[in-house]
């Protein structure tokens, strides 16, 4: 890896923009829910609007696909590609006849946003190592995390003026200014450095990579906690509107809670940094189980659906802690892969991103007139993650 040159101000701008797509398709679209039920005629109760969440997410099992081909062919190609697949699901998403068409869709778009993610990375990864490497991403980050903050108010200030629709072609209409603005942007991944690996050599990488324990172990661990944090998100809408029937407060509590999500994320790096990233993993994780249990005790002893204020405190810290403790859990999960590092990155995405909605999108679909199985299922996945985490089955080192 080489250090550029340029001041990286673009690089970060680009970067950071690129990797908003993926929370921009997501939640500036939450608060035109109640309106695409209605244009669908769907029943208030259901999990159907959710599922584009989901489906979106599950989108995201194409990184291991990506992840061999930016390889192969350098970054910036199969970025665009991704964009263009994002932009033209997006359109196509208002004109949908059904939301069935629109599940595909959202499949799709997810397709494409794992492409410019896998390759936003992998393009600061060839440019820049060591301390200026974590300084550029860190700052990509805080840039990444604070989107959830903006952008559902944004969602609804739109829906005061115009329909849903105009609110589902802002994330495509952004990604069509992110693809021109790529030809301002050196291809990070020379010729000579690509690898022209075939895919039948892929295989026995790719099975020693799942069948190690270490991986597998922090790998399910981070899988676990998305599954929590893709259920919440994919019902917070409907959570707060309908079970709370307060649709004017999402704005207002979803970007709090993402404002103290980006705020955690970014302090987990000092306590990394002074603990190491195991133990703060394990504190985090210890922290989780206790605010479940007491989600739960809650919803059981004072009602379900818990006061309003209880019931997002907690959600809010559960949230904090599951996007403060993943960095770790994949810095942990990748550390014994060596030379397979790239594809390990690839499979743990898709093992997070796929498994974890898919949970998530069961447990949603629980998610009627109250928020218990949301509460239960914090706890018990919870506490497996617990286990998993003081489960060493290894002589290798760790974090």
């Amino acid at each position: 890896m080489k250090t550029h040159s340029k001041v990286p101000k673009e690089i970060i701008a680009f970067t950071s923009c690129s990797m908003v797509l993926t929370a921009l398709g997501i939640d500036i679209m939450l608060p035109a829910f109640a309106d695409l039920r209605r244009h669908f005629s769907i029943v208030e109760e259901t999990a159907q609007t959710d599922k584009l969440i989901s489906f979106f997410f599950m989108g995201q099992i194409t990184q291991i696909i990506f992840g061999y081909l930016t390889d192969k062919m350098g970054r910036l190609p199969i970025l665009r590609f991704g964009v263009i697949l994002y932009i033209i699901c997006g359109f196509a998403t208002v004109y949908a006849p059904n939301i069935e068409w629109m599940f595909v869709l959202r499949f799709i778009s997810g397709m494409g946003a794992a492409a410019v993610l896998m390759t936003s990375i992998a393009s600061v990864r060839d440019q820049y190592a060591g301390d200026e490497m974590a300084r550029i991403m860190s700052l990509v980050l805080a840039l990444f995390l604070f989107t959830p903050v903006i952008a559902p108010a944004l969602g609804a200030f739109v829906l005061k003026f115009y329909s849903w629709k105009c609110v589902f072609l802002i994330p495509p209409t952004f990604a069509l200014i992110v693809l021109i603005w790529s030809f301002r942007i050196k291809e990070s991944h020379p010729k000579e450095a690509r690898i022209h690996l075939p895919i039948k050599d892929l295989l026995p990488k790719f099975k020693s990579i799942i069948t190690d324990w270490h991986f597998l172990r922090y790998s399910i661990i981070a899988t676990l906690l998305f599954a929590i944090l893709s259920s919440y998100v994919s019902s917070s809408e409907r959570i707060i509107g309908e079970i709370y029937n307060s649709p004017k407060l999402f704005p207002i509590i979803f970007g709090t809670i993402g404002l103290l999500m980006a705020i955690l994320s970014l302090s987990n790096s000092f306590f990394t940094r002074k603990f190491g990233a195991k133990n703060t993993l394990r504190v985090i994780l210890l922290m989780y189980l206790a605010v479940s249990a007491l989600l739960v005790l809650v919803t059981f002893f004072i009602g379900n659906p818990p006061p309003m204020i209880y019931f997002f405190i907690l959600i809010a810290l559960l949230m904090a802690f599951t996007t403060a403790g993943d960095p770790n859990s994949s810095s942990i999960a990748l550390e014994f892969m060596g030379e397979n590092a790239g594809l390990a990155a690839s499979v743990y995405g898709t093992i997070f991103f796929f498994i974890g909605s898919s949970i998530g999108a069961a447990i949603s679909s629980q998610l009627s007139n109250g928020v218990l199985p949301l509460a239960i299922s914090a706890f018990g996945l919870s506490a497996l993650a617990v286990l998993l985490s003081f489960s060493d089955k290894t002589n290798k080192s760790s974090l």
